[in-house]
């Protein structure tokens, strides 16, 4: 399993990104930027997933092979983000490993896939094994940014599906079709770290009620609270300009 490091802090904060098509190393510095400031006070682990997949790799066993890629490194007690599919990996490592995760924020996510919201994924899978990139990059842009983003970043999206090969292609297919069935509802009791759940009222992937029904579903369990984004998209966790601030507040709170 492949992962970048920075941050000049003491304190440890896991991301796990969402579903891609290429490597998260391929955006390592972009990303690094982007938590720029959070990296003055943390040090910034982000976690790809495993390199040899078998052709079926459920979420679970996402998380199980994170969380040994975390004991591995001798990470616990951290503070762990997780944005979309990453969000579903994250909440099942804060149930099934809670000795791994101090505190827990889950970005434009779900905790029970339904067939509604598995049907946009599955439509990506079929464009990734036809190895049409563009028109899977294009679909892939529409659905996570607000109109005005995606025209923002529609050549760097034609760019990079020129550049994808057909190994990132198979690889995404196996990790759209890896959020099947996936439901978390029941083990979210599990979860006793204070937790931030944030979504977006316009998300197009997921859906706006995926972010309050996990919330809800923590009443009572855990320490929860809930933020929903408008006009930010289902990317909300990148396009929000105070998202990282609302993340280092959430982390450092006392």
């Amino acid at each position: 399993m492949e992962y970048f490091r920075f941050g000049k802090g003491d304190r440890p904060l896991v991301i796990l990104p969402g579903i891609s098509v290429r490597s998260v190393l391929v955006d390592a510095k972009v990303i690094a930027d982007q938590y720029r400031d959070m990296a003055e006070i943390f040090n910034i682990f982000v976690m790809d997933r495993r390199l040899d997949m078998p052709e079926k790799y459920c979420v679970r066993e996402m998380a199980r092979d994170t969380a040994e890629a975390m004991q591995a490194l001798g990470l616990k007690d951290v503070c762990l983000f997780g944005a979309s599919q990453g969000g579903m990996i994250a909440m099942t490592i804060a149930a099934e490993h809670p000795e791994l995760v101090r505190r827990l924020a889950v970005g434009s996510s779900s905790a029970c896939v339904t067939r509604e919201q598995y049907r946009g994924l599955e439509e990506w899978a079929e464009l990734a094994r036809e190895k049409d990139a563009e028109a899977l990059y294009m679909s892939f842009g529409e659905k996570i940014y607000p109109p005005a983003v995606f025209e923002q970043y529609r050549q760097v999206f034609l760019i990079a599906a020129k550049m994808a090969t057909e190994r990132d292609l198979e690889r995404f297919v196996i990790l759209a079709e890896g959020t099947e069935g996936f439901d978390i509802t029941a083990d979210l009791k599990r979860i006793k770290c204070p937790v931030l759940v944030t979504g977006s009222l316009d998300d197009a992937v997921l859906g706006p009620d995926s972010a309050p029904l996990i919330a809800e579903a923590l009443k009572g369990v855990t320490d929860a609270e809930l933020y929903m984004y408008d006009g930010y998209g289902h990317d909300s966790f990148d396009t929000a300009p105070d998202y990282r601030d609302r993340l280092t507040e959430f982390f450092l709170r006392v």
